[in-house]
């Protein structure tokens, strides 16, 4: 069912261009691909001349949340669910992102955009699995 009042069309696709510059400007600038887990990942295993770049990255991501307070209010966050099932699920995601090489941002995003056969193969299997756990939670444990 969708909460055609909570419904934003117009704020998705500004985030989704804004997403979109982000990741085109840091591969032409840097040449690096915009995949979350990797770019995190490169600051747990330090190499000589990644680092700035990197943190740069992973602060901007922290960050927005309080420059984004400046120009407005920010969207209410509910949680149905215990810390428990939130940590054993980053678990999972974590987990899976090593064994597809890569998250959402870095298949999702920069992947499809460059056609490449193994992001889509991984977005596809991203989505699928997505909706099975989704289904699952859903309406056969609860």
């Amino acid at each position: 069912m969708i909460d055609w009042q909570s419904f934003t069309p117009a704020s998705a696709f500004t985030g989704g261009m804004i997403i979109g510059l982000a990741t085109a400007l840091l591969l032409l600038i840097t040449g690096r691909i915009a995949g979350i887990s990797g770019i995190i990942g490169g600051l747990v295993e330090l190499r000589r001349g990644d680092f700035a770049w990197r943190a740069a990255f992973v602060s901007g991501l922290l960050l927005a949340p309080w420059l984004w307070q400046w120009l407005g209010e920010l969207p209410p966050v509910h949680i149905e669910t215990s810390h428990t099932v939130l940590a054993l699920a980053g678990l999972a995601v974590g987990i899976g992102t090593r064994y597809g090489s890569g998250c959402t941002s870095g298949h999702g995003v920069c992947g499809l955009s460059r056609l490449s056969p193994r992001s889509m193969v991984a977005t596809v299997l991203f989505m699928i699995m997505g909706m099975v756990v989704v289904y699952v939670v859903r309406h056969s444990l609860s």
